[in-house]
């Protein structure tokens, strides 16, 4: 299922045994990225290779809301397949060095060296594809650097795991805290426009004005 907004399209991939979302965005110009790459098995590379070969798209740019294991797996296989190095807050790059270890708690195999982030992003930069630019909003809480990546052109956010369908990001690992985690998704998340689509790292996606209403943390 691909969903198309005003001057973006939307590929939803879950992978890895978490089921994270990996997002694959493009515009009419051909140009792509990458949000949260958490494809881990040989099956999962190469079903978004594929994708983008049939689709006939050029994959511009790699990046991270944040650096969790999960979120960070295909980095290094896209660096290596697409010659891309993949943007990254700086804060969450210490997260790097315990992504085997993590995994190994988690019971997922996981033996592929990490990708170090090529650049870091930085709170409100613009960051352009083709004819897409996203405005990305430093958002911690879950993790120290966290980016909501925002296109207003096309009314969506990519939130990784900062704010859930009805729920919250975690705050029980290294270095998250729950006051700036709602400080965050207040200041920032919530201050958008109400038909605004929130993009989650897992599970379904919502919208701003719902979350507004209905979710029991805000």
């Amino acid at each position: 299922l691909i969903s198309n907004f005003s001057n973006m399209n939307v590929k939803v991939f879950p992978f890895n045994p978490l089921q994270e979302n990996t997002y694959l965005i493009w515009d009419e110009t051909g140009e792509a990225a990458v949000i949260d790459a958490g494809m881990l098995f040989d099956k999962e590379k190469e079903r978004i290779k594929r994708f983008i070969e049939e689709n006939q798209l050029t994959l511009k740019r790699v990046i991270n809301t944040h650096l969790h294991f999960d979120h960070q797996f295909g980095n290094k296989f896209l660096h290596e397949t697409y010659g891309i190095m993949p943007d990254a807050g700086a804060e969450d790059e210490f997260l790097l060095d315990s992504a085997h270890l993590v995994a190994k708690n988690w019971g997922i195999p996981y033996s592929e060296s990490v990708q170090r982030p090529g650049n870091y992003i930085t709170d409100n930069q613009i960051i352009n594809f083709g004819n897409t630019s996203l405005i990305a909003m430093h958002t911690p809480g879950h993790s120290p650097g966290s980016f909501s990546l925002y296109c207003k052109e096309a009314g969506v956010v990519f939130v990784g795991d900062v704010l859930f369908n009805s729920s919250i990001g975690r705050t029980d690992f290294v270095k998250g805290d729950y006051a700036t985690l709602i400080k965050s998704i207040e200041e920032r998340l919530m201050t958008l426009p109400d038909e605004t689509v929130v993009y989650c790292g897992h599970g379904p996606s919502t919208t701003i004005g719902y979350e507004r209403q209905y979710n029991p943390f805000l």
